[in-house]
């Protein structure tokens, strides 16, 4: 099979940093290529030269497409030669229509004037070929973020797409629209689409890939052909880190002191379907040093659940009570939950969670400003100091404390956040998704952070859609669904069938 795109010695370079040394990359036309590295290893920036983002001339090396050199100066370039590139943050319009979304740009029209008989009647043959059921006119942002990738790649296939470039497509996907992703990505793959998928979930890229390359610190390790039986998970997690991992969660003494959270009877109403209850009689114990998982399918009522008890973040006619050491303990809004001992790692970091335009210093610190401050006024020299001792103490990988943290890898934002939280001093942690979106060696320092936050006598409550890191990390799991827990398992009886066994019974 002939390459269709051959990327040869790339090098890209930042002020200070060289984020690609001297890459090579090989994708055969017709195959599915996947790109798997560490966060910061380097794959979005490749794709980045490779899509124009990054014009030629402000890298060195050459790309070779389709049996000619090529030099695209703008996206508008790459996709002129039916190159697309759908981002990780999906670029949709949520006020739009799909099919203003799907032609945006590239508008079916005569003599300036929209034809949007036509319009819709390519959407709807678009739609088909994605599998979404959705009407033309729908508004994106009425969407879930499953059918909202699947516009993605209608609308690259509006525009005679030949390589598809998808960066962490199942990332916010729960298993089911995942599973419908990859058979489309198959599907396309029969019908002669070339794709690069670039995932950090392992048993997605051993199901689809034809070929994988990793990508560490900048640089190519190695290319594997998944036909020739040599593609393993652990191959891959050795290539991407440098070193084995014959044990994904690190291990740590479990030992449970005295009671610190406890909820009794809690229930919380929709927001706005106000027939609708979401928690229903909630009751649940969390003891210090002690990590209990939350276990359950994409709607659950896990997040409501966190949220709801983390200042009444959301929900309605909130009832039932939390004890903190035994004594009623006021949440009723966030600055009073927080003084009352608890902390709350949203699953959504970019958005929730931090302050992207600002400073690590800043977001460290911003949830305890009377900590840094003397009679109301900010004490920046202390502001500094505090931030520099997380960056030690939780290896947050950055040149200074004054780097704005969306220059971070996912890994280290996740970081920030924790340490957020953790200069707080709080007694209950709730950790939404604290690994979503970051490769296995970051979840393995995530993972040992979290052990020494309960060996320090903290109360952890984890949620995840991830069973094995439940399983790996829990004292105990409370399975959920529809709202109401529905089964308890201790660390010895928990496995990925006893879990789903409870939620398919009820």
């Amino acid at each position: 099979m002939n390459a269709l795109l051959e990327m040869r010695n790339i090098t890209k370079t930042f002020p200070g940093v060289k984020a690609l040394d001297n890459v090579s990359l090989s994708v055969r036309e017709g195959e599915i290529h996947a790109i798997c590295g560490e966060n910061g290893a380097g794959k979005s920036t490749l794709m980045k030269v490779l899509s124009g983002v990054y014009p030629a001339g402000s890298y060195d090396g050459e790309i070779h497409y389709d049996n000619s050199m090529a030099e695209f100066r703008s996206i508008r370039d790459s996709e002129d030669r039916g190159i697309i590139i759908i981002h990780q943050e999906l670029a949709l319009v949520p006020l739009l229509s799909i099919a203003e979304n799907i032609f945006l740009g590239n508008e079916r029209a005569s003599r300036g004037v929209i034809d949007w008989p036509e319009t819709f009647r390519l959407t709807e043959e678009l739609l088909a070929k994605v599998g979404l059921r959705e009407a033309p006119g729908v508004k994106v942002d009425s969407l879930g973020v499953g059918k909202q990738q699947l516009v993605e790649i209608a609308k690259a296939l509006s525009k005679n797409v030949r390589l598809l470039i998808l960066d962490e497509p199942t990332a916010a996907l729960s298993e089911a629209d995942s599973q419908a992703l990859l058979d489309l990505l198959l599907e396309l793959k029969s019908q002669g689409v070339t794709s690069i998928i670039i995932s950090h979930k392992l048993n997605e890229v051993r199901r689809v890939a034809d070929s994988v390359t990793v990508i560490r610190d900048g640089a190519t390790i190695s290319t594997i052909d998944a036909r020739g039986g040599d593609l393993t998970e652990d191959r891959i997690v050795r290539d991407m880190v440098g070193r084995d991992m014959a044990h994904r969660y690190p291990e740590r003494e479990r030992r449970a002191g005295e009671t610190v959270f406890e909820l009794k009877n809690w229930n919380v109403w929709h927001p706005e379907q106000t027939e609708r209850q979401v928690i229903d009689d909630i009751s649940m114990t969390v003891r210090a040093g002690e990590v209990v998982g939350i276990a359950g399918l994409m709607g659950a009522g896990r997040t409501e659940l966190a949220m709801s008890i983390f200042g009444r973040s959301y929900g309605r006619n909130i009832s039932g009570q939390v004890l903190m050491h035994g004594k009623p303990a006021d949440v009723s809004t966030v600055d009073r939950a927080i003084n009352a001992g608890l902390a709350y790692v949203t699953e959504d970091r970019k958005t929730l969670g931090l302050i992207l335009e600002d400073t690590i210093r800043r977001n460290t610190v911003v949830a305890n400003l009377p900590g840094v401050s003397q009679r109301g006024v900010i004490d920046e020299s202390r502001e500094t100091e505090v931030a520099e001792g997380y960056r030690s103490a939780l290896r947050i990988r950055t040149p200074s404390v004054f780097q704005k943290v969306m220059n971070l890898s996912g890994g280290n934002q996740q970081k920030v956040v924790l340490a957020k939280w953790l200069f707080t001093e709080p007694e209950l942690l709730i950790l939404d998704e604290p690994t979503r979106g970051i490769d296995v060696g970051a979840k393995y320092e995530i993972y040992s952070i979290i052990n020494e936050l309960s060996a320090a006598g903290k109360a952890v409550i984890m949620i995840s859609s991830e069973m094995p890191e439940l399983l790996g990390m829990c004292d105990r799991i409370h399975v959920m669904n529809e709202g109401r827990f529905v089964g308890e398992l201790t660390a010895d009886q928990a496995s990925q069938e006893a879990i789903m066994s409870m939620i398919v019974r009820e």
